[in-house]
């Protein structure tokens, strides 16, 4: 089998869009981030940021939502069309978390992933790391949040990873 293209550099999978609502974003923050900003709309609009906004945190989970639906979406079309599907491992973590503009009650952000490269492991025959870059943007196409990422994956036999 050839080099699957969707796993070539540069390679870009659109995730899916997601609207921030003030109820979703008291509800995140509620639990994982309680911070005056994301809470209270009042004492939001007292703050730096001048209105209540999503937790970073809930920005960067709701990639990883729409992430594994995405991925759910491929591998049930790759079984319907006979192609074979890679297996993923967990991941080794992250690196360059950034946050760029706030995100307000009402904002809709559109989430993606782009493809830095594969590259064999020599500890674990057979698995690579699969290398991205994920991202998410406003309305505007304005870069909100991004961060590098890696996961492991296995790719079907006589697969060849990218160079």
């Amino acid at each position: 089998m050839s080099f699957d293209p969707s796993y070539e550099p540069g390679a870009r999978r659109e995730l899916g869009t997601y609207v921030f609502t003030a109820e979703s974003i008291i509800e995140f923050a509620r639990q994982f981030d309680p911070q005056r900003f994301h809470v209270d709309p009042e004492a939001a609009k007292k703050s730096v940021f001048g209105g209540l906004c999503a937790s970073g945190w809930h920005t960067a989970s709701v990639w990883m939502k729409l992430n594994i639906a995405a991925s759910k979406i491929e591998t049930r079309k790759a079984i319907e069309e006979g192609r074979p599907v890679p297996e993923f491992g967990p991941s080794p973590g992250f690196r360059n978390l950034r946050w760029f503009k706030p995100v307000y009650a009402g904002d809709e952000l559109a989430y993606a992933r782009i493809v830095r490269g594969t590259r064999a492991l020599n500890s674990r025959p057979g698995w690579s790391i699969l290398e991205l870059t994920c991202e998410a943007r406003n309305k505007d196409g304005e870069l909100v949040m991004n961060f590098d990422s890696a996961a492991l994956i296995k790719f079907p036999e006589n697969h060849q990873t990218a160079p």
